[in-house]
């Protein structure tokens, strides 16, 4: 995809967190393109960087390094003034837990009303505008009930209606089905797919939700801070994939789901963990150049070879050996004075 036509573009982008003594990379030169418009799906185990990339996109963590671009904002350059515009008039968010997204003691209306109140709206506008955002996500007869008496699914959607309220570009949601069953888990993401369709919002969506790519554009996964694959609809008829005719998902019949892996701009891939595996790929490999792509097979002897793993795991315990020996040629010496 051309840089030209996206809304969002992560270049080489790194994130390094202090803990303790020690230095953290959540993410280890990720690049991703997003079109504006784009409904994705991220997908990864815990400590894989979906969670820190989410942040940055955000404007609620900072970039320590790479190129960060939001609708035409650097925000790797961005003043903590500037994020703070940018939280406000670009990025909606929805969280995983209602706690994070909703007040308790207020009614659904007057959850939406908040965050319009805060943008300038009046009294009577911002009652307007909270009535529509909660018909546009489907709760306007929950209005008048407060968090505590609305179903998991209806407070995920209310939660939609408040992160809409600041007319967002860019709509982030980390794990939104992850508290409700599979049916309410339909109707958010049919919700979404609503509002990205009905208003050109980019959206963005964390998920362990197996079913992901079958309600999204596009699914990428994450891996060691870095893009590994992703997921994309093929309408190649005959072509094997994951059929997309399923009614309730985004594909149409004869579409299917065709999973990809990612080459980065470093010409770095990460092999799927099962193939490395069963080949019992370790350390090294040969890649050959053959006429119609690149044959990676395990080195010739790789078994022989040390990796740098290895390497370091000798010279630890040699230094440690020669530490032990020095501190007994001490005590040796002390008894011979």
């Amino acid at each position: 995809m051309n840089t030209q036509e996206a809304f969002i573009v992560c270049d080489n982008l790194v994130k390094i967190y202090r803990v303790s003594d020690h230095d953290v990379m959540a993410l280890q030169g990720l690049d991703l393109i997003i079109r504006r418009g784009e409904m994705l799906g991220i997908v990864g185990v815990s400590g894989s960087g979906k969670s820190t990339l989410m942040n940055i996109l955000g404007g609620l963590d900072r970039p320590s390094a790479g190129r960060l671009r939001v609708g035409g904002r650097d925000l790797l350059k961005a003043s903590l003034a500037d994020l703070d515009i940018y939280r406000l008039s670009t990025v909606g968010f929805v969280w995983q837990h209602s706690g994070r997204n909703l007040v308790p003691y207020l009614n659904g209306l007057e959850n939406v009303e908040l965050p319009l109140t805060l943008a300038g709206y009046g009294h009577r506008a911002g009652l307007r505008r909270a009535q529509e955002l909660l018909d546009i996500v489907g709760v306007a007869s929950r209005g008048y009930h407060y968090v505590s008496e609305l179903s998991g699914g209806e407070q995920q959607r209310l939660a939609i209606a408040v992160a809409l309220a600041n007319d967002p570009q860019l709509l982030l949601a980390d794990e939104p089905t992850g508290n409700v069953d599979e049916a309410n888990a339909l109707n958010i993401y049919n919700v979404f797919h609503d509002l990205n369709r009905q208003f050109n919002l980019t959206t963005l969506i964390v998920s362990h939700d197996p079913n992901l790519a079958h309600h999204v554009d596009r699914v990428v996964a994450i891996r060691d801070g870095k893009i590994t694959s992703e997921k994309v609809w093929h309408s190649v008829d005959g072509a094997n994939g994951e059929a997309g005719d399923d009614p309730d998902s985004l594909g149409k019949p004869g579409q299917y789901i065709h999973e990809l892996t990612v080459l980065d701009s470093a010409g770095r891939l990460q092999i799927p963990k099962e193939y490395l595996e069963r080949l019992n790929i370790k350390g090294r490999v040969e890649l050959d150049m053959m006429e119609d792509g690149i044959l990676i097979r395990p080195a010739v002897a790789s078994n022989q070879l040390q990796t740098a793993e290895d390497l370091v795991k000798e010279m630890d315990e040699a230094h440690r050996a020669n530490r032990f020996q020095r501190v007994i040629n001490q005590i040796t010496a002390r008894f011979h004075r």
